[in-house]
């Protein structure tokens, strides 16, 4: 009896969308996954195994790198810093902890 391998999801819309197989991800890197209405989800997966997916397009610069940026934690939140200019977004709020007035959309996501 063969098992199948766990799935990655992100809940768009009102629907849940598949983006890869659990394995594609390394823990403490992001991956970007293109969404069903054209947007780009960042997807990180911790070094604790959790997973968190925010939108890819850092405000600042309006470039789709938020997927590239370092993975950190601040007061046992994590966080992304952005690889442009380091502003970190909350990977649980989506909110920048460089800038109170400026956040990013979090998407819920799921591995099953």
């Amino acid at each position: 009896m063969s098992t199948a391998p766990a799935r990655v999801q992100l809940r768009c819309a009102d629907d849940w969308f598949e983006v890869c197989e659990r394995a594609r991800l390394t823990p403490g890197r992001g991956i970007a996954a293109l969404l069903p209405d054209g947007r780009q989800a960042a997807l990180f997966l911790d070094r604790e195994g959790r997973a968190y997916a925010i939108d890819n397009r850092d405000p600042f610069t309006g470039a789709a790198v938020l997927s590239r940026g370092l993975l950190g934690s601040r007061d046992g939140r994590p966080f992304v810093a952005s690889p442009l200019l380091k502003q970190r977004f909350d990977l649980e709020t989506g909110r920048c902890l460089d800038d109170d007035e400026v956040s990013v959309t979090v998407h819920p996501v799921r591995i099953a």
